[in-house]
């Protein structure tokens, strides 16, 4: 039995079976009561339900048109989805939610935010224009048994375009970026203009930076020299958007099943392509972490806004003069931000936007705002102070009873096992398959460095090998993991086949390649092979 479990007195303490069950408990018992006294959900977002909580991880792919969004989830899926269309003009002209299901088909937008086991259903605000332009892609592949993927319209250039939508695009992008686990901004190789739109849309991401990741598609299109150059100007022009000091992470390749045009960087993309894939992979065992940082954030935001909304109230007149000082209070609402920040010592980084605040508030009525209530903030406060540390606890927990969660089948098996995954065959896995010991082509030069060490009884002590291997200019920390690697035998000395194995492993470092943790099967002496049977 947990101690954070809420007792209420007609009842007995209710247990946490689950993060996800815990986290529900804590949002409705105490930060919703807080959101709705101060009418969070009007200003910032829609109050969360259990689907929220129980979802699979999403990733939301965000993109010009043409960029490759589509063809980047049929390279993971490695199969059709309900509803895909791919061309170079802009093809993709709806939201695309591509979920699990055993029967592969389409649920059209206004179906699909009244169905309560689906986490969507607070989309209902944004409209019909919105809903006919939003569907479900259902199909039995085993991808999408640990993750979904939001699919969204190609984003244009042009204030036609823009308005001919009909609802608030950066709006719906924004609710998303809540919601999801990892936000992919994909850039084509040939165009990296940034349009209006786009650069609207990236600065609605806000807030949001730790779920973003940057792919630059196509890149097999161009040479290594423009690469540098496409690369450098990409990163210029995020750095003008994205307003952190930290590098956004951009992942380049050609994220498709066809043949490079230009493969002179090959191994770039396949290093690139398979760090993008353990960071997908790992959604699944950092959701419930995920989900609680995300709850975190809200509640820090709903607390901001209390005090900000007692602290209009507070100075409302009873009678008179009530709309002259709302639209004073409104154009100081700058020095109100200030005079929070220092009463109650909160960062200014938890406060919501000034111009957005002042717009969603010129439409309000401040003489029904509430006034101050701080049992409401104390629970939060006591949310997050107490019962987040303890759910902390539980999420780990969680992690360790649970077997190795990752993202299985698609793309994601192709470079998993067998001679096609990534750095089979090189470094420290060279030789792997060949009858011959790998080390034996290069030990005749070993074997004569080997002997003008004068070893005795065959064999030469750590002191003396030492002196050797400090000539590769490596760090004592790699060295003394290459001499424990070596010395199979763990006698203290090397003989000629671990001296030769001993500076083909500082070979495999030198040229850039990571030490095994555990000698490999096929590195292991001939002469000692026996004795580890």
């Amino acid at each position: 039995m947990f101690s954070w479990s809420s007792k209420e007195g007609k009842k007995d303490p209710e247990l946490f079976q689950n993060v996800s069950e815990g986290l529900k408990r804590l949002y409705r018992t105490k930060l919703f009561p807080l959101e709705d006294t101060y009418n969070f959900h009007d200003f910032h977002s829609p109050a969360l339900e259990d689907a929220d909580f129980d979802n699979k991880p999403m990733v939301l792919l965000v993109g010009q048109y043409s960029t490759g969004k589509t063809t980047f989830i049929r390279h993971l899926m490695e199969q059709d989805f309900p509803g895909m269309r791919i061309g170079p003009e802009p093809t993709t002209d709806s939201f695309i939610a591509v979920m699990h299901g055993e029967q592969e088909g389409v649920i059209p937008g206004n179906a699909l935010v009244v169905d309560p086991k689906k986490p969507f259903r607070k989309l209902n605000a944004f409209g019909n224009a919105f809903l006919n332009r939003f569907v479900c892609a259902q199909l039995n592949n085993p991808v999408l048994e640990s993750i979904s993927i939001i699919d969204t319209p190609g984003i244009l250039s042009g204030e036609k375009q823009r308005i001919s939508r009909g609802y608030d695009f950066a709006a719906v992008l924004e609710w998303f970026a809540e919601r999801v686990d990892r936000i992919i901004l994909l850039f084509d190789a040939h165009k990296l203009d940034i349009s209006d739109e786009f650069s609207e849309v990236i600065k609605a991401l806000k807030n949001h930076e730790d779920k973003m990741r940057v792919v630059l598609n196509k890149a097999d299109q161009i040479s290594t020299q423009q690469l540098m150059r496409v690369y450098g100007a990409l990163m210029w022009s995020l750095g003008k958007i994205i307003n952190t000091p930290e590098v956004v992470r951009v992942y380049i390749g050609s994220f498709w099943a066809q043949p490079l045009l230009i493969a002179d960087n090959r191994k770039l993309f396949e290093a690139e392509e398979q760090d993008l894939f353990k960071d997908i992979q790992s959604l699944p065992r950092n959701a419930a972490l995920r989900k609680l940082n995300d709850l975190i954030k809200r509640a820090r935001l709903a607390k901001v806004h209390a005090y900000i909304i007692s602290a209009l109230k507070k100075e409302m007149p009873s009678v008179f003069g009530k709309d002259s000082k709302k639209k004073e209070l409104i154009s100081n609402l700058d020095a109100i931000y200030d005079k929070i920040q220092k009463e109650h010592n909160i960062s200014p980084g938890d406060f919501p936007n000034v111009k957005k605040m002042q717009e969603l508030l010129a439409v309000q009525d401040f003489t029904k705002f509430p006034a101050f209530k701080p049992k409401l903030l104390e629970l939060v406060e006591d949310m997050l102070g107490n019962d987040i540390a303890k759910l902390m606890t539980q999420v780990r927990k969680e992690e360790a009873s649970m077997p190795c969660q990752a993202v299985k089948g698609g793309a994601f098996d192709g470079t998993m096992n067998g001679p096609f995954g990534h750095g089979y065959g090189e470094g420290a896995g060279e030789g792997i398959d060949e009858l011959e010991w790998i080390v034996a082509r290069d030990k005749p030069t070993y074997d004569e460095i080997f002997y003008t060490l004068s070893p005795i009884n065959g064999k030469v002590s750590g002191a003396t090998v030492k002196k050797e291997m400090v000539k590769s200019k490596l760090p004592n920390t790699v060295l003394g993991k290459i001499w424990t690697l070596a010395d199979v035998d763990k006698d203290g000395y090397l003989d000629d086949e671990e001296f030769a194995l001993a500076n083909h492993l500082i070979k495999v470092k030198l040229e850039g390649h990571e030490l095994p943790g555990k000698l490999p099967a096929h590195l292991v002496p001939p002469s000692k092979r026996q004795e580890q049977n």
